[in-house]
């Protein structure tokens, strides 16, 4: 009796194993019965993009509800910005100021000037008082020579040239301090200006942040999420909103060596899906990967080569999608067939069927 138990339990468990072997030989089977397509199961999948915060704070609004259709550039959230607007009007406030220095700093320049002009001029009259000073100085020493003056007037007159000389010194020093004076008030002038780039570009930091802060579709598609609520904090680089891009759709499959081997990039396809076997959707191979998966990284035997697999993806083509966004739907499970050669015509069972 045990004997007999023992033997059907064999028997189940290889017809268990039979069976499984069937089904692993339906996938990963590398054509179908005319020999010219392959074929292998997936899900529809769409590029996915997410809306982020560039910088931490609290979300004044949410624009958007999740399965709305969105274009490039629509608003899609509002950060709160009180904050960045008080900066951004204290930075104006500090451009003015700036301007208001930079004014002050040119008209000292301007009264530098001047006072440099004026030491010149000083100093023009002082060699004009030297020269004078000099003449008269020679001929009290020529009339003093002939008894003519008195000593004292010529030792009068020797003493004004050497204080013309001493005025020409001074008025030398003077011009000297005129134009250091000038020096401060252009670097005056040039610190002035510089406050004012400083505080121009505060500004335009603030205006690109309050700018940021409004957030918008990277790209058109379809809301998938919304990650938080209105009146929540994120952190920098939080995600806000969730897209998926309906005009960048894909079916990702696996197919044996044997077959992934013989499939070209651009490749035609057909995509039927689970829920709508009635309709047979075009594509094109966009992607095969150059690494097998589901494989040991060390294959020796032709039989072990046989079970590498291969990710595939077949890409729907955009200007059909945009006559069907509502339809997309991703994650919907279904079947991808790849023809091997374009010169062979599609089953009828795989001619193109759109709604």
């Amino acid at each position: 009796m045990k004997n007999q138990n023992r033997r059907k339990t064999a028997w189940i468990l290889a017809a268990g194993l039979a069976l499984a072997a069937i089904v692993a030989w339906s996938f990963l089977r590398p054509q179908d019965e005319d020999g010219n397509v392959v074929r292998g199961n997936g899900r529809i999948e769409a590029t996915e993009v997410d809306v982020a915060a560039k910088v931490a704070g609290r979300v004044q609004d949410i624009l958007v509800n999740e399965g709305d259709f969105v274009q490039a550039g629509d608003i899609v959230a509002r950060m709160d910005a009180k904050a960045l607007e008080a900066q951004l009007a204290q930075a104006r406030a500090e451009v003015a100021n700036a301007g208001s220095a930079r004014e002050t700093a040119l008209a000292q320049v301007a009264q530098r000037k001047a006072d440099v002009a004026m030491a010149e001029a000083v100093l023009v009259q002082r060699r004009s008082e030297l020269d004078i000073a000099r003449k008269t100085s020679a001929r009290s020493q020529a009339l003093r020579a002939d008894r003519a003056i008195s000593e004292q007037v010529a030792d009068d007159n020797a003493a004004r040239v050497r204080n013309a000389e001493a005025n020409i010194s001074v008025a030398h020093a003077q011009i000297a301090a005129a134009q250091a004076g000038v020096r401060a008030a252009d670097a005056q002038v040039a610190q002035a200006s510089a406050a004012i780039e400083a505080a121009k570009a505060v500004v335009a930091r603030l205006e690109t942040e309050i700018e940021d802060s409004v957030l918008k579709a990277p790209r058109s598609g379809r809301v998938q999420y919304r990650v938080v609520q209105p009146g929540e904090v994120v952190a920098g680089g939080g995600k806000v909103v969730s897209l998926v891009d309906v005009g960048d759709v894909y079916m990702t499959f696996f197919l044996p060596e044997m077959a992934a081997g013989r499939v070209a990039m651009g490749s035609e396809a057909r995509i039927v899906l689970d829920a709508a076997q009635h309709y047979v959707i075009p594509a094109n191979v966009s992607y095969v990967a150059s690494v097998a998966q589901f494989t040991p990284k060390a294959v020796e035997t032709q039989s072990e080569r046989q079970k590498m697999v291969f990710r595939v993806k077949a890409r729907v083509d955009p200007e059909l999608l945009a006559k069907y966004p509502e339809q997309v739907k991703t994650g919907l499970p279904g079947v991808a067939h790849v023809r091997l050669n374009d010169t062979q015509p599609w089953p009828e069972t795989l001619q193109v069927k759109l709604p």
